[in-house]
């Protein structure tokens, strides 16, 4: 029998790119421990993208693995235009003019174009423009047709293409652009598991999004990137309208201010697992290792946090997508998610206490994890037809694993986001509640996961191969 490791339950999103094109590369990344690959539609061709998921679904086959492909869309271009010299140096106090009229490579010391033409009737005196991530920060003084008048707050090098945030909200462009649609076209061509739709403002946002994918015959779950400062607002809509969310915190700590951003990134991992959603935290969680073999001491405590509040997974971006170190900031990342995840912090919970139920299928999902968490139980082995009932167990702390027995590749892949869930396909077709059972602990025991004596838990449907709901839970003794 093989030696059975306890494994990492925080998973980890991992971005491709020229750095694990590779495939030595990216199978290295693989096997340190990537529980879902990244695909950003921001960089690259569609055909770029489609090899790329390819290889990945070919060395997970080749590893026996269930890695998970989101595919990330791109949104709104919301950047200044080009400088004639590339760039310029801003100094404070000095004028500067964002015209979304003039030629995109005219851009000079006192003006620059934009990429963004409803910039000039989005913003008004008194507002102020975050450019690269606010790296420098603009007054408007006044805007008179094309052109936006402003005094330079914060100086410093601009170079092309940089992005504009306004701060406190407000950009009116549309979450799907022409491209986004097209690029769910591709992604539902690919075959991903995940779709993520960049600054949503609405519910709306998300519903449109899932119904071209659908319409393109995708059934990916929908991932909400919280960018902006006004999805703050409906926020909890939001969460609902998707399967996913994203602590998206680049954008959205330029937009409400970095010091708000801690308090944010926790209020919106405990409201996703309030209401059964997935959620990812994301950006510069590693950054140092896009050079360095190490990371941070800060960069540490970021990961631990999130972790420790309960995060689903966390997020790789430039670190492992054009980064010098991309395999071994994954190991770095899954030894810290591992470390915090033995804290007996980790693996308490009062999620839902004092509420009641409105599902079957949750009050089972509950109840198994509270037995779980106060009986010697080895591992729990969950028949789902659509892993929802594996992703409402995930929402209780536990230091108990959760095996999704799921009957297709596809939904093997769906619970790679959720927090210690580890799939297993297993087919089964009309059986028996015995007969399920018996499968589930079998299947245990040839992975050296239980031994004789061990308890396990068993949740199910009546019959299996149908989507009825899990309604069963039982506990059983390995023979």
């Amino acid at each position: 029998m093989t030696t059975y490791t306890a494994p990492r339950r925080t998973k980890i999103v991992a971005t491709l790119g020229p750095a694990t094109d590779d495939p030595a590369v990216l199978e290295g990344l693989i096997k340190a421990g990537a529980d879902v690959v990244r695909l950003n539609f921001s960089h690259g061709t569609a055909e770029e993208q489609i090899k790329r998921a390819t290889q990945v679904k070919e060395i997970a086959d080749s590893l026996g693995r269930h890695v998970g492909i989101l595919a990330d869309l791109q949104g709104p271009k919301i950047r200044i235009s080009r400088f004639k010299n590339d760039k310029v140096n801003l100094q404070e106090g000095a004028a500067f003019t964002i015209d979304v009229n003039m030629p995109e490579t005219d851009g000079d010391q006192t003006q620059v174009g934009c990429v963004y033409k409803a910039l000039a009737e989005d913003v008004k005196a008194g507002n102020r423009l975050m450019l690269d991530d606010g790296r420098v920060v603009l007054d408007v003084e006044s805007v008179s047709g094309s052109k936006i008048h402003c005094t330079v707050n914060v100086g410093g090098d601009l170079s092309n293409n940089k992005g504009i945030n306004l701060q406190g909200g407000g950009l009116s462009a549309d979450a799907l652009t022409e491209k986004d649609k097209e690029d769910i076209v591709t992604a539902a061509d690919i075959g991903v598991d995940f779709i993520a739709v960049s600054f949503p403002r609405s519910a709306d946002d998300m519903n449109r999004a899932r119904a071209l994918a659908v319409a393109a015959g995708s059934h990916a779950h929908m991932v909400a990137k919280i960018e902006r400062a006004e999805a703050l607002d409906v926020l909890e809509e939001i969460i609902d309208a998707s399967d996913v969310v994203m602590v998206a915190r680049g954008d959205l700590g330029v937009e409400i201010g970095d010091a708000n951003l801690p308090p944010v990134q926790k209020k919106m991992i405990r409201l996703a697992r309030s209401r059964n959603t997935v959620v990812i935290t994301a950006t510069q969680m590693m950054e140092s290792m896009i050079e360095n073999p190490i990371p941070t001491r800060a960069e540490v405590f970021d990961v631990a946090n999130a972790v420790a509040d309960g995060t689903d997974a966390v997020m790789l971006s430039a670190e492992t997508s054009v980064g010098k170190h991309p395999v071994l900031t994954v190991e770095a990342m899954g030894r810290i998610c591992m470390e915090t995840e033995r804290q007996p912090s980790s693996i308490r919970s009062d999620h839902r206490v004092g509420r009641g139920f409105s599902r079957i299928d949750e009050a089972i999902a509950m109840s198994t994890m509270y037995v779980a968490n106060h009986a010697d139980i080895k591992a729990i082995a969950a028949f789902t037809e659509t892993g929802s009932t594996t992703i409402r167990m995930s929402r209780i702390s536990s230091g108990i694993p959760i095996f999704a027995m799921v009957p297709n590749a596809k939904i093997c892949r769906r619970v790679t986001l959720s927090r210690g869930v580890i799939p297993i396909l297993l087919k089964l077709h009309q059986v028996s509640g015995t007969d399920i059972n018996m499968a589930g602990t079998r299947k245990l025991k040839e992975l050296g996961i239980v031994k004789k004596g061990n308890l396990v838990i068993i949740t199910c449907g009546e019959l299996t191969g149908t989507h009825g709901g899990t309604n069963s839970m039982k506990i059983m003794q390995i023979e």
